[in-house]
């Protein structure tokens, strides 16, 4: 049996802009939900009554990213002319759409051969809670609230003011059948309708930003996108795309799901940054959100993740994240923020916490990884897409980051990367296991700070030599060449010395802050294989104990030991399984020649996906022992979508292909280990650099493979090894 997993609420989303709601549409203020902008909560509460009860739920469901529609009967009610309507003689639907603003439409429509009276009354509250405060299940109203409602223009406007931070929501009817009644908190309407008939009303969220209405632009039931200039480009991205087609039908449609899904991620207001003009002048560099609802701003590491994960799919795409980030890269040292020379952000946030600065997500630096994947997002990228121009751009702010690996990266001089947060408001913990109870010691107890975590070292050795190609083949300066090179083979060398833990036959987690091993069995080890930093002789011994019955939970790899004291399947990083965690685990296998273990970790995923709702895998879920009867036991808090959870799905294939470019020197590679239950793989408008191929990749019945070229690929050179 076949069972599908998901959140038990609908979201939809567009832009900065996310509407989460019960399946019946309603919202409540005592959940994590609402209607959200600029990571504030304009919509605490939202309920519907028809003829003053709740009308049945006959379903409801997105439709699409930014859409979703919601159908309604009734039970037996009593009219307002005081005539009984038998139930089921109502159809109520509600479509809902956001961005800019969100666009309800309600349509009611007799069913019954009588005329009916009825009231139909939209009740909505707004706390303007601060987007930190509702994920905590904070309620704390720091501000003053008011509303005026302006009967003539049928509008409402609910104000709130905290010093200089403002936010308005205003509710505006249009379109109306029947004259609205604003009373109670709530709207109401009367409505007249005779046999067959129906009944019609636009009800308009409109977020006052700043003192800018964001107007409501959408047209009625507008379920599918529009031909505005921000889905124009949207569909664009993905109809540019490069098309994946398996032999696996439920793969094909989990990666067509996940390009959608990052094609949905798109952060507008970053694209005038993001391209060299505006997204005309290069529209496939733009910005993803890092996942939905919580993290709807730029992150650092998530974005760089992403662009890592899908160099293969828009090979320019990685470009908007480095250049947002460019903009935003640290010029002085802010001990609040966690900044310093160099650095690259974390985290953005633009609601009241943050603008009165009682958090420092301004932008905040609190992540280490994030600006040695700067460096290896630049040389990677440069692979793909070859555009020299492109690369000087970005090399000044390659250049600050590896200035701050050797500065502030390593705290006291030994040649390691640690952090140590020294904002009062800042992360404990700064790797990508960045909740604060996930780096833990042998005992169970927090790891001490100053941390150097194990993949953070494998990271700047990749970054470096990555780079060490760049500056050598493409810059030719040799000196700073063989300088980077000296430094990664240095730091390579540490990682075996302080870091191998003979016992278990991996490394450990990484050192605390008395320079102690930190001895917990985790994923961690898995990045060292993806980075290729570590001794070929240990890796074998790496990927054994990352496969092992404690580590391997049926589904995925899980970020912690099931042995551990500290382990909690249902945690966020103490035993959970990510897919983004598990995709990198997987291309470290293959790097060190593992494929059959590849194979198992893509398979273990892909069967994942294939349960949960619209194939969509979340950011993470438990990490529960996979049986005869089991399902992928959802992580209530997770994102969905999350950027590079989609992500891992297009990085687990090209994995299994071995897929990799030089646009400067055009050619494609390929080192194929296709699986049975995925033996052929057809790439559609593949590009590297300028050039566009489609090529189909097959697994022959000895286990060997070949590649045809299908169409395009003029001038390019198609190389397969293995």
């Amino acid at each position: 049996m076949e069972v599908s997993v998901g959140l038990p609420v609908v979201s939809t989303h567009f832009d900065d802009e996310v509407v989460v709601s019960e399946l019946s549409a309603e919202i409540s203020g005592t959940e994590e939900q609402g209607y959200f902008a600029a990571d504030t909560r304009l919509v605490s509460g939202y309920r519907l009554k028809l003829g003053g009860v709740r009308p049945i739920l006959l379903n409801g469901a997105a439709t699409r990213p930014h859409s979703a529609r919601f159908e309604f009967t009734n039970p037996t009610l009593v009219g307002s002319d005081g005539n009984e309507i038998p139930e089921h003689s109502l159809h109520l639907r509600l479509d809902r759409t956001v961005g800019p603003g969100v666009h309800e439409d309600y349509d009611l429509t007799n069913q019954s051969r009588e005329s009916v009276v009825v009231d139909l009354e939209v009740s909505i509250e707004s706390d303007f809670a601060d987007l930190f405060d509702v994920k905590a299940h904070r309620r704390i109203r720091r501000g003053s609230i008011h509303t005026l409602c302006d009967e003539g223009r049928q509008r409402i406007t609910t104000c709130y003011a905290n010093g200089d931070f403002e936010r308005s929501l205003v509710l505006e009817v249009s379109k109306n059948d029947s004259p609205p009644e604003f009373a109670n908190g709530g709207i109401l309407f009367r409505i007249e309708l005779a046999p067959a008939s129906s009944w019609h009303c636009c009800l308009f969220w409109i977020a006052v930003i700043d003192g800018n209405e964001r107007r409501v632009t959408r047209p009625c039931h507008q379920l599918l996108e529009a031909d505005s200039q921000h889905e124009v480009a949207r569909r664009r991205w993905v109809e540019r795309a490069t098309i994946f087609e398996t032999s696996n039908p439920g793969v094909t449609v989990a990666l067509r799901q996940a390009v959608d899904d990052l094609a949905g991620l798109r952060l507008h207001h970053h694209d005038d940054v993001a391209g060299s003009d505006s997204d005309m002048d290069d529209p496939d560099a733009w910005v993803p959100a890092a996942g939905i609802p919580w993290f709807v701003s730029l992150f650092g590491r998530d974005a760089l993740t992403v662009s890592l994960q899908t160099l293969a799919v828009s090979p320019r795409f990685a470009l908007g994240s480095l250049r947002a980030l460019a903009v935003l890269q640290a010029d002085a040292y802010d001990d609040h923020r966690d900044m310093q020379p160099g650095k690259i952000e974390h985290e953005v946030r633009h609601g009241e916490l943050a603008t009165l600065h009682l958090i420092p997500h301004t932008p905040y630096y609190g992540a280490h990884e994030a600006t040695p994947l700067y460096v290896l997002v630049a040389a990677q990228a440069w692979r793909w897409h070859g555009d020299r121009s492109a690369l000087d751009a970005v090399r000044p702010n390659v250049e600050r980051a590896l200035a701050w690996i050797d500065r502030d990266g390593d705290l006291d001089g030994d040649g390691l990367q640690e952090y140590q947060t020294r904002s009062p408001d800042g992360y404990h913990n700064q790797g990508w296991k960045d909740s604060g109870d996930a780096i833990v010691m042998r005992d169970g107890s927090i790891a001490k700070l100053p941390i150097a975590l194990c993949e953070h070292q494998g990271l700047v050795v990749a970054a470096k030599r990555a780079w060490t190609e760049v500056v050598g083949n493409v810059f030719g300066d040799r000196h700073l060449a063989s300088r980077l090179r000296s430094d990664a083979d240095r730091l390579a060398g540490q990682i075996e010395e302080r870091f191998w833990w003979e016992d278990e036959e991996t490394y450990y987690l990484g050192l605390d802050g008395d320079k102690a091993p930190i001895a917990s069995v985790t994923s961690n080890p898995g990045h060292l294989l993806w980075q290729k930093a570590i001794d070929p002789e240990r890796a074998a011994r790496v990927v054994k104990r990352l496969m092992a019955k404690d580590m391997w939970s049926g589904w995925g790899i899980r970020t912690l030991s099931a042995d551990h004291v500290a382990y909690d399947p249902l945690s966020y990083q103490r035993g959970s399984v990510w897919p983004h965690d598990n995709a990198i685990a997987a291309a470290g296998f293959r790097a060190y020649g593992f494929d059959e273990e590849a194979i198992k970790v893509a398979a273990g995923i892909f069967d994942a996906t294939s349960r949960f709702a619209s194939q969509r895998p979340p950011e993470l879920f438990a990490g529960l022992t996979r049986d005869a009867g089991s399902f992928p036991v959802q992580y209530l808090g997770a994102n969905v979508p999350q950027a590079w959870s989609s992500g891992a799905l297009i990085q687990l294939v090209v994995t299994l292909l071995g897929l990799d470019a030089d646009a400067n020197g055009g050619v494609v590679h390929l080192r194929p280990a296709l699986p049975e239950w995925m033996s052929d793989v057809t790439l559609r408008q593949l590009r590297i650099g300028d050039v566009s191929v489609d090529l189909r990749v097959s697994r022959r019945p000895d286990g060997t493979h070949g590649v045809d070229v299908l169409a395009g690929g003029d001038g390019l050179e198609v190389k397969m090894f293995g």
